[in-house]
């Protein structure tokens, strides 16, 4: 689920959901604001999401426990380092 295995391909691996998500974030932005870039980027037929909300979620948790991203507000953002 984290890292890309036989049965889950890479683009839809929370590593690489969570790299677009951090691409996405050149400033602060809501949650909200997040997921419409990012449907955007990944929209399959019909302007559908080819990641799930869910998903996108779990990326988010995952970039927040490994300090890429910051949380302030009601924003979200990359982790200054």
């Amino acid at each position: 689920m984290i890292l890309p295995t036989k049965h889950l391909s890479p683009e839809r691996s929370l590593l690489a959901i969570g790299a677009e998500v951090v691409s996405i974030l050149n400033e602060p932005k809501t949650i909200s604001r997040v997921w419409e870039e990012l449907v955007k980027t990944r929209s399959g037929p019909k302007g559908r999401a080819l990641v799930p909300y869910g998903w996108f979620v779990l990326s988010l948790d995952l970039l927040f426990i490994l300090g890429a991203i910051e949380c302030h507000a009601g924003h979200v953002a990359r982790a200054k380092t």
